[in-house]
């Protein structure tokens, strides 16, 4: 999900060009998917049974997240696993620490008001817009230990974790803009697409 400074709750786009690949490539667990992956499109599955694979999966991705340097928050998809899991960790923000957040099938109940703000994405590097989302929302889920979590939160977190659980779905945060914003972004998302990214 969006860029920011690691420890600040100010979040924009994700800047992840083709040198910061190469570094990424090299020190985290797990690759990232870039627009025009098809991974990026297909709905992750549910997960049945919370083992410790699924739980070394989890600290995968949060290794590389943070790895990334700027991200907060990322979905299953995004490195290429079909699984409904996403991982996010916001910071903290002045003497509010928020404890890294991991969700297996999550899935938003409610939703109320709306709000717009900047999104970016770690799988769609150097590219930002608007977005509007509901404002405050409701989710269940099940935590790392396979305990049930019921979340009510607004916010960074609930854009967080509705960018997150529309990755599980196959949507992208583009998609939820219009058609004339997305035509003045083909360039950047057709240099994204058609970007060489080293092996």
């Amino acid at each position: 999900m969006p860029k920011r400074k690691r420890k600040s709750r100010n979040a924009s786009a994700s800047e992840v060009g083709v040198e910061d690949d190469v570094l990424l490539r090299a020190t985290a667990p797990l690759q990232l998917c870039y627009y025009g992956n098809p991974v990026l499109r297909k709905r992750a599955k549910p997960v049945a049974e919370i083992t410790e694979a699924e739980r070394q999966l989890a600290v995968q991705m949060l290794e590389t997240l943070y790895a990334t340097g700027n991200g907060i928050g990322l979905a299953a998809t995004q490195v290429g696993i079909l699984k409904r899991l996403i991982i996010i960790d916001i910071g903290e923000d002045d003497d509010d620490t928020y404890e890294p957040l991991v969700l297996f099938n999550p899935e938003i109940l409610r939703t109320e008001g709306d709000v717009v703000a900047e999104e970016g994405c770690l799988s769609i590097p150097n590219v930002t817009a608007e977005v509007r989302r509901p404002e405050k929302i409701v989710v269940a889920g099940m935590d790392i230990q396979g305990e049930s979590v019921h979340i009510e939160t607004d916010g960074l977190l609930a854009r967080v974790l509705q960018h997150e659980i529309d990755h599980l779905n196959g949507v992208l945060f583009i998609d939820r803009i219009s058609g004339l914003k997305r035509q003045l972004l083909r360039d950047e998302l057709l240099w994204i697409q058609q970007a060489e990214r080293p092996a």
